[in-house]
């Protein structure tokens, strides 16, 4: 492959770079209004091709065009295309962030939902609802209450 042929497919590799970072970025939007309706369904279709995403722009092929280069004149038109990348990429990774955190609140709202049922405090004054709807008694506070 002759210098021109080598420019030109690492040009072409930096375009389809450009494109799925930008796509990267509209999966994590998409994943995080998903996440907002609680929309599993649709959360989890968006992870296969966010994967796919991922999977190409950690390429080694990827981070080789900018390592392997020397000729200031291609490093240049490179490096250009490279920073643009790696700005899409610095959005996506606040983008990824956002997600998380909104993942890691929803867990622990729900860890917390789930040990005030199954744990009650006698000294709370949440009550506790059963199967038929009924205020479900808590043993620990009617010992209290007979003390």
């Amino acid at each position: 492959m002759d210098r021109s042929e080598q420019l030109n497919s690492q040009k072409a590799m930096l375009s389809k770079a450009l494109s799925d970072a930008l796509s990267l970025k509209d999966v994590l939007n998409n994943e995080f209004e998903s996440l907002k309706k609680q929309d599993i369904d649709t959360f989890e279709a968006l992870q296969q091709s966010k994967t796919d995403i991922l999977n190409f722009l950690a390429s080694e092929d990827l981070s080789k065009i900018i390592k392997d280069n020397t000729d200031p004149s291609v490093v240049e038109t490179v490096s250009e295309a490279w920073n643009e990348l790696m700005s899409i990429i610095s959005e996506c990774k606040d983008l990824h962030m956002r997600n998380e955190i909104f993942i890691n609140r929803k867990l622990e709202s729900i860890k917390g939902a789930l040990k005030t049922i199954q744990n009650p405090d006698p000294l709370s004054s949440v009550e506790v609802y059963d199967r038929l709807g009924k205020v479900r008694p808590i043993k620990v506070r009617q010992n209290v209450g007979k003390a």
